[in-house]
């Protein structure tokens, strides 16, 4: 199974455009979203898929979002804070993750195969004792194009692969 892993997307709807666009080309069914999404009316966007999202600092119009994924349908889910899931045996715990000691210990935990993060604005990705931890990198519009990606995760190989979701280059 190959899992989406998308973070920080701050009403940017032509970045979420460029990364569902990546995630489709990829195979990807079910997406992770590490929070910040900021306004509900972004959600529609991601239909089609299955999304479990995490609140982000930045996401305050609760009712909005749950309403939002509720619409979704396909089992998408608002977890709150931290997601506890488990896709094909592979379990992944999912946060904003404005504590990197947070992130770091969960990594540790031994409870997880999959940690994902946010909130740095940075993609990152970093083995610890077995676990996978991922920062799939963000879409707020004064990150360097670097960091516009998303990530996927094969649940059978353990493998995360980024991919440029930043707007195309002016010639």
């Amino acid at each position: 199974m190959r899992v989406g892993i998308i973070s920080d997307t701050h009403d940017n709807v032509a970045a979420i455009e460029r990364a569902v666009a990546v995630f489709e080309r990829e195979g990807v069914d079910t997406l992770i979203h590490c929070g910040d999404f900021i306004a509900p009316p972004v959600l529609p966007f991601f239909e089609g898929f299955e999304l479990h999202g995490v609140l982000g600092n930045n996401d305050g119009e609760l009712d909005g979002l749950e309403a939002g994924f509720r619409a979704l349908g396909n089992g998408s889910e608002l977890h709150g804070r931290l997601a506890d899931l488990t896709f094909d045996g592979a379990r992944v715990a999912v946060l904003h993750g404005e504590s990197k000691a947070r992130v770091e210990e969960l990594a540790d935990s031994g409870a997880y195969d999959l940690v994902c993060y946010g909130h740095h604005h940075e993609r990152d990705l970093e083995e610890r004792d077995g676990c996978v931890v991922v920062n799939p990198g963000a879409h707020f519009p004064t990150v360097p194009r670097e960091h516009n990606t998303v990530a996927v995760y094969d649940t059978e190989t353990g493998d995360v692969t980024f991919h440029d979701a930043s707007e195309p280059a002016e010639a």
